[in-house]
């Protein structure tokens, strides 16, 4: 893959400047002359920051990304030990420490292997180009002569006659460069003189290899941040006012005295404790007396009116354009005259609620603060972001901080992994000592970032033959930039805006990408302003495949409604209007495993309905289309998905189990998020806080069938498979609902309450 062919969304993420206008809205823009960016930490051109041979002949792959639960440590090591020719038992992968990797981008946009891979790539095959020009100088013959076997470097007519990399190397330095294509994140890559594989002679890459990890984390013994335990350790919990943005008054430190140790800490509004133990830190964040300050109805009128104020507000941004990608004008004048004289016109709102991370285990992080020394263990997404962030937070060079990466609980997007660090690396400067923070369930879902509720708003015209002669997608809701996807800065972070970092103004939405064609077609998105300005529990941010299940749901579920009211199936409506031939294939099969075109839906007049719905998307590299069979229960208003076909086209497979595992873990989120997760809010304070407050999928919506269908493409680019699939599930069940009910629902998530109330309405 060529490292220039990427598209707007990694590009800018990492290598566009940001411009604020005088308006206050703000966008990205075009650079020019890439200048060489100052590096902290392990300089990308070297060689020996990729690559190292032990002494023992095994290898050490330096990534600096980490794993958002996929297990991409196995795929980086089949593509390390492919280029190497060394078995991939034998190389071990490096996750996201600072002090050994370069900053790669952290976890984000499923980058992990379609970008990340790259140099790795590179370095791997250029070490084995140095390693048999070694063998060659050592053997006495041509490079040409040698082949190569799980290290071991021979004569090809004498294969008696050889070398190993440990003998020629190990635990020795490369000690040569690479060339460096001078950019920091996502697009970062390095090339030597060799040129890699060709996939048609890829012996690893493409075997289906189980993951590493899954041993240590059933059997307990995987080290988690929640495990570290430095000498002199400091335990800490924050107190959190019960009214949002409500500031501290009074703390009363004498109301923990009768706790050993236990000490309060206030700055700005901003309240935390600390003690010696875990324990003790709980019950002393529960006994510190607080005076908080009246604040009246912060969160508007809670979550009963948050549609009617997204119609309401005042956009602050508008923009014409996907998630990433500069500033583009749109005109709505063909489409909005070409519906004033369409024979029949359709229009529709879809509503999308904000959603929590909900993360298994809430926040915590470990900060050893000594002078400008710093120490950090985080379950970061971003690891080299929140070392800069911290650094600025702290007053201390970057290149003092170091931050170790840890296995977490899963993590999609900008989610309270970051908070929990700075408020310890607060602790511990004050303190002197190293200080464990750690979040609490309710906080955790409180007061992480939200992916943001949304309106999308559908118009379509029909002609007399029923063909499209308009279409209008309009995306309105909470700013997905309200704060940014990584913490390289302290107003991104909760303690950040507490103590007088100033959340920053930009914003972004996103609109759909796939390839339909329709007539005078035009689409925008425009952001509305939050709740709270700052240190608020509805912040927004990216959340896995950020605002993209709120687009899809919205155009997705439309052109299912669109093609019934021009008496079309909806997958012949979708192929009469796609242009892509990888969008049309894995629609055709998903389809097809569904019984199209010859199956017809068998409606239930009974308790139980049943019937099958679709959706796609187009994004990451990669293609998704995910049909879903349901039964309604027409009492109840519970959907059960009795059958998920998903077929997914993400280019080259690396390893086919961690492709399956990757959709598997989509299925469940994306049923949780389609038909159960809602955060629940008052104008006060959020109080969707537990699991049983903040509902997700259970062992009961398991489906009954999963049928995944792979369609490998060695010949193409390897796209991403952490995001696209969960985009499709909210449109996809609501399509299915209406083939059962004739009953369509346009809100998600598709609770029982809501399907119930539809269904006899």
């Amino acid at each position: 893959m060529n490292p220039t062919n990427i598209n707007r969304r990694d590009f800018i993420q990492t290598n566009v400047a940001l411009i604020v206008g005088t308006s206050g809205s703000a966008f990205l823009g075009e650079t020019h002359a890439q200048a060489v960016p100052s590096v902290v930490g392990p300089p990308p051109a070297a060689l020996d920051t990729w690559i190292k041979i032990n002494a023992d002949g095994t290898v050490l792959a330096n990534f600096g990304k980490m794993d958002c639960g996929q297990g991409i440590d196995v795929a980086i090591a089949q593509i390390v030990a492919e280029e190497l020719d060394v078995s991939h038992d034998k190389v071990q992968v490096s996750l996201g420490d600072t002090r050994l990797s370069p900053n790669q981008g952290g976890g984000s946009g499923s980058t992990g292997l379609r970008l990340g891979s790259l140099p790795l790539r590179n370095a791997a095959a250029e070490a084995r180009r140095l390693l048999v020009e070694n063998a060659a100088t050592h053997l006495g013959v041509l490079a040409t002569q040698l082949s190569v076997d799980n290290g071991k470097v021979f004569i090809t007519s004498n294969p008696s006659k050889s070398v190993t990399y440990a003998e020629l190397i190990g635990g020795k330095n490369f000690s040569t460069n690479l060339t460096w294509n001078n950019q920091i994140g996502n697009t970062m890559n390095v090339q030597g003189q060799a040129k890699p594989k060709d996939p048609a002679d890829y012996k690893i890459v493409g075997k289906g290899i189980k993951r590493k990890d899954i041993e240590t984390k059933v059997s307990a013994v995987e080290h988690y941040t929640a495990h570290i335990r430095p000498d002199n350790l400091l335990h800490a919990r924050a107190v959190r006012p019960q009214v949002a943005g409500a500031e501290p008054l009074e703390v009363d430190a004498s109301s923990i005295a009768h706790i050993k140790g236990a000490k309060s800490f206030v700055k700005g509004s901003f309240v935390a404790v600390v003690a010696e133990s875990e324990w003790a830190a709980i019950k002393a964040s529960r006994a510190l007396k607080v005076k908080w300050s009246n604040v009246n109805g912060p969160l508007g009128g809670g979550e009963h009116n948050t549609y009617n104020y997204i119609r309401q507000a005042t956009p602050t941004a508008a923009n014409a354009i996907p998630a990433f990608g500069g500033k583009k004008d749109w005109d709505i004048k063909p489409t909005m005259a070409a519906l004033s004289t369409s024979a029949k016109v359709l229009e529709a709102d879809y509503e999308c609620a904000f959603q929590s991370h909900a993360r298994m285990s809430p926040s915590c992080g470990v900060v050893d603060v000594r002078g400008d020394q710093v120490q950090i263990w985080a379950d970061t997404q971003k690891p080299h972001f929140l070392r800069v962030g911290i650094a600025k937070f702290l007053g201390v060079p970057a290149e003092n901080v170091q931050v170790k990466w840890m296995h977490g609980a899963g993590s999609y997007g900008r989610s309270d992994g970051d908070e929990a660090p700075y408020e310890a690396a607060l602790l511990s400067k004050e303190f002197g000592r190293p200080v464990r923070m750690q979040w609490s369930r309710e906080e955790g879902m409180a007061w992480d970032p939200k992916a943001p509720a949304a309106i999308i708003s559908m118009k379509a015209g029909l002609s007399a033959n029923n063909d499209v002669t308009g279409w209008y997608f309009k995306a309105k809701g909470f700013n997905g930039w309200d704060v940014r996807f990584t913490g390289e800065s302290p107003e991104h972070v909760l303690v950040g805006m507490q103590t007088g970092h100033k959340k920053w103004n930009a914003y972004n939405f996103n609109v759909p990408e796939e390839s339909y064609r329709f007539a005078n077609h035009v689409h925008w998105w425009e952001t509305v302003p939050p709740y709270l300005q700052e240190a608020s529990p509805m912040r927004t941010a990216h959340m896995r495949a950020p605002q993209e299940m709120q687009t899809r749901f919205g155009q997705e579920s439309f052109i299912d409604e669109v093609a019934h009211a021009a008496g079309m199936h909806p997958v012949d409506f979708r192929l009469k209007h796609m242009q892509d031939p990888r969008e049309i294939e894995v629609v055709k099969t998903a389809a097809q495993r569904m019984g199209w075109p010859n199956k017809v839906t068998k409606k239930s007049t009974g308790k139980i309905a049943t019937g099958w719905g679709l959706a796609l998307h187009a994004g990451y590299g990669s293609y998704a289309a995910v049909a879903c069979e349901v039964e309604v229960n027409k009492e109840s208003g519970r959907i059960w998905v009795k059958k998920v076909s998903i077929a997914h086209d993400c280019g080259l497979m690396v390893n086919p189990i961690g492709v399956r595992a990757a959709l598997e873990g989509q299925i469940m989120q994306g049923l949780s998020r389609a038909l159960h997760e809602e955060v629940h809010f008052n104008e006060k304070r959020v109080t969707s806080v537990d699991w049983n407050t903040y509902k997700i999928a259970n062992v009961s919506d398991i489906p009954g069938e999963i049928d995944l269908v792979f369609i490998n493409r060695p010949d193409k680019p390897m796209g991403g498979a952490g995001e696209p699939a969960i985009v499709c599930f909210p449109a996809a069940i609501a399509n299915a609902v209406f083939d059962a009910t004739g009953v369509r629902i346009r809100r998600y998530p598709l609770v029982a309450e809501r399907v119930k109330k539809a269904l006899n309405t």
